[in-house]
């Protein structure tokens, strides 16, 4: 079985393997905007990705029917890995259409979220709550968020504070100097936070990286064809070497120095093998890593 390196995510001090597991792809129909799955399917693959190694899984209440299928098929396996969600996200139902306009940071809200999601997770705790949709500072400052979110942790609710965050509020975020982690947006083909990644880390923060395959090739994966053309002007190809564009974008992301791991989803046992093989192979050779950064900012990818 492939070996996945681990790293430190930030203050947390959490060792989580380097590939993690994005559970948006097990939200069903919700908000119309999922696929339907077989629940024996999903379960399935939960537990063949924490047979593979990965021990960090990422949920969210916007996420439908995500929270209880990992809840119903792997809570019995909770010590083996860390468990994220996001708060602030509409509760009724959960997986409601995605509206960041709709994410309410109230204690009432959050307090309700937290309380909802460890039922539906069937634990006792979260290793990580990342409030979602990046909310101004005003915004958290006059909800009184951080507050909640302290108060939820001295309950032993949860160990650890974080934000899912993007521009250009995450520079605020980072500032506020109260939280763990930061999951941001980065890839190859998307490299606007890599400056908002250097800066999250040198607070202390660990870096949770989403989209960090850029949703997969086109006509494979989910990937937007707008994005897909930087790579063909970067010309990468060239610098393949016998990868695949899915392992090369993959262990791009995992070079980054500043990232603690990269969370990657999929229903295809195929995928899911595929990512960890090419996540333990590790960062790309740095002769490779610094050409690909040159092509990609000449061709406009800039940091």
């Amino acid at each position: 079985m492939p070996n996945l390196a681990k790293r430190k995510l930030g203050r947390t001090g959490l060792d989580v393997t380097v590939l993690g597991f994005g559970a948006m792809e097990l939200r069903g129909n919700a908000g119309g905007r999922g696929r339907a799955i077989e629940p024996e399917q999903a379960g399935k693959l939960l537990n063949t990705v924490l047979d593979s190694g990965i021990n960090f899984i990422d949920t969210s209440i916007d996420y439908g029917e995500s929270e209880e299928t990992i809840g119903k098929y792997i809570s019995n396996r909770r010590n083996e890995y860390f468990l994220a969600s996001k708060c602030g996200c509409p509760l009724d139902p959960p997986g409601a259409a995605w509206n960041p306009a709709g994410h309410v940071f109230t204690r009432e809200n959050i307090t309700k979220g937290v309380e909802q999601s460890l039922k539906r997770l069937n634990t006792d705790h979260l290793d990580l709550i990342q409030i979602h949709a990046s909310p101004s500072k005003e915004t958290l400052e006059h909800d009184h968020t951080v507050q909640t979110l302290q108060d939820l942790k001295k309950a032993g609710k949860i160990r650890f504070i974080g934000s899912s965050s993007v521009l250009p509020n995450i520079h605020d975020h980072i500032k506020m100097g109260v939280f763990d982690e930061f999951q941001i947006p980065y890839s190859a083909l998307q490299r606007e936070h890599e400056a908002a990644i250097a800066e999250a880390a040198k607070a202390g923060a660990g870096v949770v990286i989403r989209g960090g395959v850029a949703k997969g090739v086109p006509g494979e994966g989910r990937g937007a064809e707008d994005v897909w053309k930087l790579w063909d002007k970067a010309k990468l190809n060239d610098l393949l070497n016998g990868m695949t564009q899915m392992e090369f974008i993959l262990r791009f992301t995992i070079s980054n120095p500043d990232m603690a791991t990269t969370i990657v989803g999929t229903m295809n046992p195929e995928h899911l093998k595929h990512n960890v093989e090419a996540a333990s192979k590790g960062p790309l050779p740095a002769a490779v890593y610094a050409e690909a950064k040159r092509r990609l900012t000449a061709a406009g990818a800039t940091a």
